[in-house]
């Protein structure tokens, strides 16, 4: 799972990258509002944790900024502002979930767990892409009207890629969403999924990019 943290200070982002990593998380720190929306613009999160006091603004802000072209991606404010009017105003400008520090690794990271968990809930139940239609949870896919056989691999490989919105996902954030952390997963699994399904659908299916990884190449409608 994939996650933007949104911390100025050092110490405490440390200590959080260190232990949600330890929990199986995969962790990007951002130190400022300016570094976190050029970290969000390239590259896909599952979810965002959030201080308000940044260096370079208050994190609300930011949070607009996220709402305005990502309405979904859950995000979790963590925060020393702990009176009711600043959680009440952290919610009803976006925020999913609301901590106040100091806090529990444990608690943060089931906190984490539990937004993916409804965001994923709320992922489309329908996909059209191009000459595409796909219902994600039942597995079924037809192209140009004709049904076509996918893998439940492959389902999620589309799923995954038209989720991003047109982000670029690089190959360990795929491998990581597929197969989580497992070791025993062929190096070369990835590759073979990408070649399978461009063979079912066509070349042009998913794009790809040398330093930025692979999208959906047909357009989302």
């Amino acid at each position: 799972m994939r996650v933007l943290l949104v911390e100025d200070d050092s110490l405490i982002a440390s200590g959080i990258v260190a232990g949600l990593s330890a929990l199986g998380f995969a962790i990007e720190h951002a130190a400022c509002g300016v570094a976190a929306v050029r970290a969000h613009a390239e590259n896909s999160f599952e979810a965002l944790v959030l201080d308000l006091g940044l260096p370079d603004g208050d994190g609300l802000d930011f949070l607009a900024q996220i709402r305005a072209v990502e309405p979904d991606v859950p995000v979790l404010i963590l925060t020393a502002r702990d009176a009711i009017e600043h959680r009440i105003a952290g919610l009803n400008s976006g925020g999913d979930d609301y901590m106040v520090k100091p806090f529990d690794l444990r608690e943060l990271a089931a906190r984490l767990h539990a937004l993916i968990r409804r965001t994923q809930g709320r992922a489309a139940q329908v996909i059209e892409a191009g000459a595409l239609r796909l219902e994600p949870a039942s597995g079924l896919a037809w192209l140009d009207g004709e049904p076509v056989e996918l893998s439940r691999t492959e389902v999620d490989l589309l799923a995954n890629l038209a989720g991003s919105r047109g982000r670029w996902l690089t190959a360990d954030m795929l491998h990581e969403r597929l197969y989580g952390l497992s070791e025993r997963v062929n190096s070369n699994a990835l590759n073979v999924h990408i070649h399978n399904v461009r063979r079912k659908l066509g070349s042009d299916v998913i794009q790809t990019a040398r330093g930025l990884g692979y999208r959906l190449g047909w357009v989302l409608r």
